[in-house]
């Protein structure tokens, strides 16, 4: 699927330096960002449901030690 990714001068003169000193193509340096991004957005939301989780199963203990 294609898309169009509008960015500012400064943002297109940052990635192509980027790109050029990992030696990669502007493209495949913002492919990378969206899959680091996506991955970091999908482990937080395990992170926070883990948290809750925890938060649930244990909640008397906590409760008693005053969260």
């Amino acid at each position: 699927m294609a898309m169009t990714l509008r960015l500012t001068d400064e943002e297109q003169r940052a990635l192509k330096e980027r790109a050029a000193k990992d030696g990669i193509s502007m493209q495949d340096a913002a492919r990378r960002a969206i899959r680091d991004y996506v991955a970091r957005a999908d482990h937080r939301s395990q992170v926070a449901a883990a948290a809750d989780l925890i938060l649930d199963v244990h909640a008397d203990a906590i409760d008693r030690l005053g969260r």
